[in-house]
């Protein structure tokens, strides 16, 4: 899971698998294939460097 910030301020996990488009509107976009949408305080670029090294992780630990 990665843990993100939404506008609010409210921290949530979102699990990375689930992630079908990250967009910059100027607000970061999160959409899932659930087709539940996130508003989110992270960038698209630090939204990709979290599921890479979520995914490093992953891979690391088997």
């Amino acid at each position: 899971m990665i843990e993100v910030t939404k506008m609010d301020s409210h921290k949530i996990l979102i699990n990375p698998d689930h992630i079908e488009v990250v967009e910059e509107t100027p607000d970061t976009v999160i959409s899932l294939t659930t087709g539940r949408k996130f508003i989110v305080k992270e960038s698209r670029q630090d939204i990709q460097n979290l599921v890479k090294s979520f995914k490093r992780d992953i891979f690391a630990n088997n």
